[in-house]
């Protein structure tokens, strides 16, 4: 996992520090030495260059070149980028094939985004045959992993039933687990639960708190609903 914390922290310096030109040419020309020595994250690392245009001029082409390589040598996340650049036809042909085929090696490395990505292919039919129980497995390791959007997902999927008995108490289990991380649309899911009395007794209270916090991230569906409540006066006094 050092790999792919070394590597994020890499995507944020590039994507959200602000450096200057000159900074970015010098660090391009150092991770391109490395890269074509072989260094597996260095190669990762001037593909994602590349690819956002930072030091040097976007090129998709030449992103997939040097993302490959470092998924070749095993690199979860280079693994991961190139199933994505796969699916989106950026750099290579679009192929869901080849996107299932890159995105499940980083998968089995407990990348989490690979797991919950992988999983939505299943959902979808992507490269794969659509499958629930499949999506469900995948989705479920990124979400034991912590992964806020895999949690709300299979929330969701216990809640309607797909790939898992319908179970409102589990739903409500990981709609919790989005919701505590700022998740807005479980912090809205969890309240429409406590509000319905779904997995757990009916409490307007708790409901008006998580949709609150959904609400006040711009989640429309809980705007509306915290205004209802404050209409009706459900779980606080009534304000019209």
């Amino acid at each position: 996992m050092k790999q792919i914390s070394f590597l994020l922290m890499a995507v944020a310096l590039l994507c959200g520090s602000g450096m200057a030109n000159g900074q970015e040419s010098k660090f391009f020309k150092a991770k391109k030495i490395k890269a074509e020595q072989g260094d597996a994250e260095a190669q990762a690392i001037l593909g994602l260059m590349y690819y956002e245009g930072q030091g040097v001029p976007q090129d998709y082409v030449e992103a997939a070149k040097w993302i490959r390589k470092a998924a070749e040598q095993g690199n979860a996340w280079a693994q991961y980028e190139l199933a994505r650049m796969y699916a989106k036809g950026q750099g290579v042909p679009q192929n869901y094939v080849e996107a299932v085929k890159w995105i499940r090696k980083a998968a089995e490395q407990e990348l989490a985004e690979a797991q919950f990505n992988l999983g939505g292919m299943y959902l979808r039919g992507e490269g794969v045959s659509q499958g629930y129980v499949e999506a469900v497995k995948w989705i479920r390791k990124a979400a034991e992993q912590g992964y806020a959007a895999a949690q709300y997902n299979l929330g969701g999927m216990y809640l309607r039933g797909e790939g898992v008995p319908q179970d409102y108490v589990e739903a409500a289990h990981w709609f919790r687990k989005a919701a505590e991380q700022g998740y807005a649309w479980a912090q809205f899911e969890l309240g429409r639960m406590y509000y319905e009395g779904e997995g757990m007794p009916k409490n307007y209270v708790e409901a008006v708190k998580w949709i609150r916090k959904a609400a006040e991230q711009g989640d429309a569906k809980a705007q509306v609903s915290l205004g209802a409540m404050y209409y009706k006066g459900e779980g606080m006094p009534k304000n019209y």
